[in-house]
C-alpha cells in the first residue's frame, strides 16, 4: 500500500498546502482560525470528505471530519492558532510561506500548522489508497491552544464529545531532533509539564517622582522579581524522563536550557506593567509568571513556596490560569508501531520518550483517560527548533517528505484491517 503511492507528489502537494496555510494569519489573540476552518474544508470538501464545524465565539472555528467506523480508533489532532509575531525581527515575512533552500517559512510551520498538513495528508491519503478501515480515523482541527484552549479543545469536550470519540490522540508535543555528526531521535511525549499562570499585584502610594518616599510599589514589585530569578529549584528526573545515566543527564542540564526545563519547575517572567509618566510615582505594578511544573508537583505547594521566596506581604499573588497534568502509558500498541515503522524507515535513528516543556491540547484527553502522545516525526536540528515561538520559524521540505511517510505508515499500521 505504501509503495504505491507517489511521494514526490505528496510531498510536492503538502508544500503547496503549508505555504498557503501559513499566509493565512491566525495570530492569537485574536485568533481567527475560521480562515483555517473555511481553508481546510474546501480542501476536505475537494475530496468527497464530509465534516462538521462549529463557531465556539464569533470568528474562533473548530472543524472535525472522519474516515471508517463511527467511532474509536485514532484521532489526528491539530490547533489552528499561531503565537503573535515581531515582525522586524524575521529575515522572511512571517505570513509569506516563503520556499527558499529547500525550507518552507512562516509562523506556525513547526507549530502547529506544519504537523496540521501532515496529519491532513496522512488523511487524505488513507482515502485516496483506499486502506481498508478496521478502525476510524478522525482530524480534529482546533482553535485557541496558544491560549489555552477555552475556544477550542475544552469547547469541543464540553459541546461537540462525539468528536473526541477515539482510543488514541496523535498530536504535537515531541519533534523528532537531529544532531549535526550525531545521533538521530524520534521523540514521543506521553506526558507534558503543568501551566501554572501567576499575577504579580503590588499596590503602593502614588506621588511626585522629585519626592521618593519609600512605598514605591514598582520598587518593590523589581525587588520581589529579582529574588524570584535567583530562587534555585532542584534538577531531578520523573519517570518518563529516566536515563541509564542520571547524573550525566543532571550534568547537561547545567549547559543546555530545553533540557534544564524538563527536569524542573520552571519560572519565567514574561509581563511588566506599571507608571503613566516618568515623572508620577505609580500607585499599582504587576508583572506576570510564566511557571511550568514537573507533572508530578502539588500546585499549591509550589505557590506557597514562591510566596515565601517573594517574602513580601504587599506582593499580591493571583493564579491567572490552573492546569491539571496526567500521563499516558509507554508500553502500548502505538509506541509498539513508532519503533517498528522507525527501524524500517529510519536506519539507525533512536526513540526515546519525551516530556513536553510546554502544554498542548493532549492534557484534555488524557484527563479523560484516553491515551495521547505528541509525536511529530520530523527531525529538526536544533537551531531550527528554536523556531517555535521564535523568530524565522521554518520547516524543510525534506522534513515534510519524511513526515507525511513516517506518520502514513504508523497511522496505517494502527487502523487498517
Amino acid at each position: 500500500m505504501t509503495a504505491s503511492i507517489d511521494w514526490d507528489a505528496a510531498t510536492s502537494e503538502a508544500v503547496s498546502l503549508l505555504r498557503e496555510y501559513l499566509r493565512l494569519d491566525t495570530s492569537n489573540p485574536p485568533g481567527n482560525e475560521h480562515l483555517a476552518v473555511e481553508f481546510l474544508r474546501g480542501i476536505l470538501a475537494a475530496e468527497g470528505i464530509d465534516c462538521e464545524t462549529a463557531e465556539s465565539a464569533p470568528g474562533r472555528a473548530n472543524l472535525f471530519a472522519r474516515l471508517g467506523p463511527a467511532s474509536g480508533g485514532v484521532c489526528l489532532l491539530n490547533h489552528t492558532d499561531v503565537v503573535p509575531i515581531e515582525r522586524q525581527f524575521w529575515d522572511r515575512d512571517p505570513f509569506s510561506g516563503d520556499l527558499a533552500d529547500g525550507m518552507v517559512w512562516g509562523r506556525g510551520a513547526l507549530d502547529m500548522k506544519g504537523m496540521g498538513i501532515l496529519e491532513l495528508m496522512v488523511f487524505l491519503l488513507l482515502k485516496r489508497s483506499g486502506v481498508p478501515l478496521a478502525e476510524s480515523v478522525s482530524f480534529l482541527a482546533v482553535a485557541d491552544e496558544e491560549a489555552g484552549s477555552a475556544y477550542g479543545a475544552t469547547w469541543v469536550a464540553e459541546n461537540r464529545p462525539s468528536w473526541m470519540d477515539t482510543s488514541l490522540v496523535i498530536n504535537e508535543g515531541a519533534y523528532g531532533l537531529s544532531f549535526p555528526g550525531g545521533p538521530q531521535v524520534f521523540q514521543v511525549a506521553p506526558t507534558e509539564k503543568v501551566p501554572l499562570w501567576v499575577r504579580l499585584t503590588v499596590r503602593g502610594r502614588p506621588g511626585h517622582g522629585s519626592v521618593p518616599h519609600g512605598d514605591n510599589c514598582a520598587e518593590h514589585l523589581v525587588q520581589a522579581l529579582e529574588r524570584i530569578t535567583r530562587w534555585q529549584r532542584d534538577l531531578r528526573l520523573v519517570p518518563v524522563m529516566r536515563a541509564s545515566d542520571d547524573a550525566s543527564v543532571l550534568r547537561a542540564a547545567e549547559r543546555n536550557p530545553a533540557l534544564r526545563a524538563r527536569l524542573s519547575n520552571t519560572v519565567t517572567v514574561t509581563t511588566i506593567n506599571t507608571g503613566i509618566k516618568v515623572n508620577v510615582i505609580p500607585a499599582e505594578a504587576t508583572a506576570t509568571l510564566d511557571c511550568r511544573l514537573l507533572p508530578d508537583v502539588n500546585t499549591d505547594g509550589f505557590l506557597r513556596d514562591l510566596a515565601g521566596v517573594i517574602a513580601d506581604s504587599r506582593v499580591e499573588l493571583t493564579v491567572d490560569n490552573r492546569f491539571v497534568g496526567a500521563e499516558s502509558p509507554m508500553d502500548t500498541r502505538f509506541a509498539h508501531v513508532v519503533r517498528e515503522v522507525i527501524a524500517e524507515m529510519a536506519e539507525g535513528a533512536h526513540i526515546a520518550p519525551e516530556m513536553t516543556s510546554g502544554f498542548t491540547d493532549s492534557r484534555i484527553y488524557r484527563l479523560k483517560g484516553i491515551p495521547a502522545y505528541g509525536f511529530v516525526p520530523c527531525l529538526v536540528p536544533p537551531e531550527e527548533l528554536a523556531g517555535v515561538h521564535g523568530h524565522n520559524e521554518r520547516i524543510s521540505v525534506e522534513n515534510i517528505r519524511l513526515g507525511i511517510q513516517v506518520l502514513f505508515e504508523v497511522v496505517r499500521r494502527l487502523v487498517s484491517r
